[in-house]
């Protein structure tokens, strides 16, 4: 009996990692060939990874990890060690594969020249891979553990807190996207995060 129990475990444990994959997979595909080359840009440590690469030429699979670390630090006493292991593990993931995109081809056609195209196809690319990652029990950034630094501490509702992080990295990017883009980016942020919602929630039980 405890064989087969252990056995279910393992096969569950697997199911999670290879969801997890799939979801930074999906997330940085659409990251690398759409938003980096649109300027349609996202919030959180998402948007600010996207920053960083323009003005410092750092690339996302180097500041993201970096990022992610710092909020994962800040945020430890809230969340438990298993949030912080599956958020790890998505991470890494998906450091490795926008290096693996780095190294090929754009794979997409370019939608520089239509905004509202990119916004809705970027947002259905990080809504998807991060609902996956979130469905898990992990995270696809520090954005979550930020957002619940911040709501801990203000005593903010946690959608409020989320809120402003996405706002704020917005208005930075003011400082290399024109205004009717950052738009646009409003409007990905709110599609993306519509879908993160669908994603982590669709066939579970209430």
């Amino acid at each position: 009996m405890n064989t087969i129990f252990a056995r279910e475990k393992r096969r569950e444990m697997l199911f999670r990692i290879l969801l997890i994959l799939l979801g930074a997979a999906i997330l940085s595909f659409g990251m690398h060939n759409i938003h980096r080359r649109t300027d349609v840009t996202e919030g959180g440590v998402l948007g600010l990874m996207l920053l960083v690469d323009h003005w410092l030429h750092i690339s996302p699979s180097i500041s993201g990890p970096v990022m992610d670390a710092i909020c994962y630090a800040l945020a430890l006493r809230f969340l438990g060690m298993g949030f912080i292991g599956w958020s790890a593990l998505a991470t890494g993931a998906v450091a490795a594969f926008f290096r693996l995109w780095e190294s090929l081809p754009y794979m997409l056609p370019d939608l520089s020249g239509q905004p509202l195209l990119a916004a809705i196809c970027g947002a259905v690319f990080v809504g998807i891979g991060v609902g996956l990652i979130v469905r898990q029990g992990g995270s696809a950034g520090g954005d979550d553990a930020l957002a619940l630094t911040i709501s801990h501490v203000t005593g903010w509702r946690l959608s409020r807190a989320y809120l402003i992080t996405d706002f704020a990295v917005l208005a930075l990017s003011l400082t290399y996207i024109a205004p009717v883009r950052i738009a646009y980016s409003v409007a990905s942020v709110t599609l993306s995060g519509l879908l993160v919602d669908f994603v982590k929630s669709v066939g579970k039980k209430s």
